[in-house]
């Protein structure tokens, strides 16, 4: 039939199989070698699943935390700092989100989703009432700043 060497050719394919990292860590590169030839799998740094439980346990604490705000968050400095923390929520929420993705850990991506949708409710809980969009209430006014 052919020439190929399918034993040869089925050794590499375990080679490669056998070097892709376990669960946790991120997976291997593949480059290209010169001449035509298989591909060699190329390490990249791998992480520990701890650093990724870490980010979105930081960023669940802030979502927990947002809720009992101590500050008014009616108008002025006080609805700027809140804002500010709930951008920061949002940001830790997009944070969390690309590492459980590229570690490949579905309910921690879940979580980190859903925390980005509670910094996306609260910001719009503020905002939309000032720009003339959701109703006015008296938690929510219609002006930045306080007279």
């Amino acid at each position: 039939m052919s020439d190929r060497d399918w034993d040869a050719e089925m050794r590499k394919i375990d080679q490669q199989i056998a070097s892709i990292p376990s669960q946790g860590s991120q997976p291997a590169r593949i480059q290209p070698q010169g001449g035509g030839r298989a591909p060699a799998p190329v390490r990249l740094q791998e992480t520990s699943t701890f650093g990724v439980m870490a980010r979105l346990g930081l960023a669940c604490a802030l979502g927990v935390a947002i809720v009992f705000w101590p500050y008014s968050a009616r108008c002025g400095l006080g609805l700027a700092g809140y804002l500010g923390a709930v951008t920061t929520l949002v940001v830790a929420g997009v944070w969390s989100s690309i590492w459980t993705w590229k570690h490949r850990s579905a309910k921690a991506h879940t979580i980190s989703l859903l925390l980005l949708t509670w910094g996306l409710v609260l910001a719009a809980a503020d905002i939309l009432p000032r720009v003339g969009y959701a109703k006015v209430s008296l938690n929510h006014p219609a002006n930045w700043t306080c007279s």
